[in-house]
């Protein structure tokens, strides 16, 4: 309305002050209801065209949207197994701290296994004590076997020499007794070192390995009950929280809440503008916004970032081929704003609704010595409209409170 209203003043106003002063017709004689469109068609032919003609520059080189918000992240409160809740640190809508701890779930399972754990650990350091005296014992009983076998060697030693001499007192059955005897003691010898040497072997690797392992399930369960307790991530506000105890938690079916981390979405907002203006819009464009959360308020901006994908065109892998019919959104050019200024948007809370501008600035293409007359004044006129542009959204900025208050009622 306001573009046809500038334009008439520049077509139908003329042509009516023609036809009234000039041709001396008059409103309501010659012109009338009836014959307007007669008297009056060029001039309003020529706002029609001109009409179009602004809309289309304005909003081509000055584009707007209302499809702008400052997204903010959350974090799921999730644990890591599914257990009952035990314990409960915190309320709804309160702030914690990185590292708060949030609830605990009942670890009845896990403390059962960290103290099946620790009688694994004094079992095998007792039986490192008997193990030791079993040690004791085997080389007590090597050390007596090693006597018994050098009283057979020195026994077998005197009667061979007397037997080799001819001495009728050792006869040759008495020589394989006492050899029989002492390849007895030797074996006796072999099996006391043999069961000192598993004894050695029991105490040196056997009930180390043993206590090792029983280390390692204390361990492990000593880590699944400090998983048991929830801590917060990241500083920010629980929401959606409402667990009490005796409640379930699953990771994938129940999450316990939200965690909106501290300052997540403040002071950068995301607007999706038309594709069409893909070639207009870039980073280090200024623009403007105001926000229903903030009203009778314009907050200059610039575009600090312009995504380089359109979101509607992103394919997954599935088991069927994707007919483009069927993609009916054509989908908005993301781009992201930040406040020229810093601390104007500290006040809007994340996720805000608003409308944005942004405006094309043709000032250092003037600086060009090879631009042409036309040209120039056609980037003249690019950034004059910009103007018409700039108050429509302080006409909106004025408006937006009184429609959403009386004529939605939100």
């Amino acid at each position: 309305m306001l573009e046809f209203l500038l334009c008439s003043l520049v077509t139908i106003l003329p042509d009516f002050l023609v036809r009234r002063y000039v041709q001396g017709k008059r409103w309501g004689q010659e012109i009338n209801l009836f014959s307007m469109w007669y008297e009056l068609r060029w001039g309003i032919t020529s706002c029609a065209i001109l009409t179009v003609s602004l809309i289309t520059v304005i909003f081509y080189y000055h584009p707007s949207t209302t499809n702008v918000s400052s997204f903010f992240r959350t974090v799921t409160i999730l644990s890591e197994g599914g257990g009952r809740v035990a314990e409960v640190y915190v309320i709804n809508n309160q702030r914690v701290a990185a590292g708060d701890p949030l609830f605990r779930l009942d670890g009845a399972t896990q403390e059962a296994s960290a103290d099946t754990a620790r009688r694994q650990i004094a079992e095998v350091d007792a039986a490192l004590l008997v193990a030791k005296s079993e040690l004791d014992a085997a080389i007590g009983t090597l050390d007596q076997a090693e006597a018994a076998y050098q009283q057979a060697l020195d026994e077998l030693a005197r009667k061979q020499i007397l037997f080799d001499q001819g001495s009728s007192a050792v006869t040759e059955r008495e020589i394989e007794i006492l050899e029989n005897q002492r390849d007895a003691r030797k074996g006796v010898v072999d099996a006391a070192i043999a069961g000192k040497q598993a004894v050695e072997t029991k105490i040196q690797s056997l009930l180390p390995a043993k206590k090792a392992s029983a280390e390692a399930a204390l361990n492990q369960a000593t880590t699944e009950i400090e998983k048991l307790t929830i801590y917060a991530g990241t500083s920010g506000t629980i929401q959606q929280f409402a667990l009490q105890p005796g409640d379930y938690v699953n990771p994938i079916l129940r999450p316990a809440g939200i965690l909106v981390p501290k300052g997540s979405g403040q002071g950068r907002f995301q607007a999706g503008f038309g594709q069409i203006t893909s070639q207009v819009i870039h980073p280090g464009m200024l623009a403007e916004i105001t926000c229903v959360s903030k009203p009778f308020t314009i907050i200059p901006m610039v575009i600090t970032e312009v995504q380089d994908v359109i979101a509607a065109g992103q394919v997954r892998p599935t088991d069927q081929l994707i007919d483009p019919q069927d993609r009916a959104r054509p989908g908005t050019l993301t781009v992201f704003m930040e406040p020229l200024y810093a601390g104007q948007t500290d006040d809007i809370p994340p996720g805000s609704k608003c409308i944005a501008n942004a405006y094309t600035n043709n000032h250092d293409k003037f600086e060009n010595a090879n631009l042409s007359a036309s040209r120039w004044l056609f980037l003249h006129m690019v950034d004059t409209v910009g103007l018409v542009h700039a108050f429509i959204l302080r006409i909106q900025a004025v408006a937006l409170p009184v429609q959403s208050l009386v004529f939605t009622g939100h």
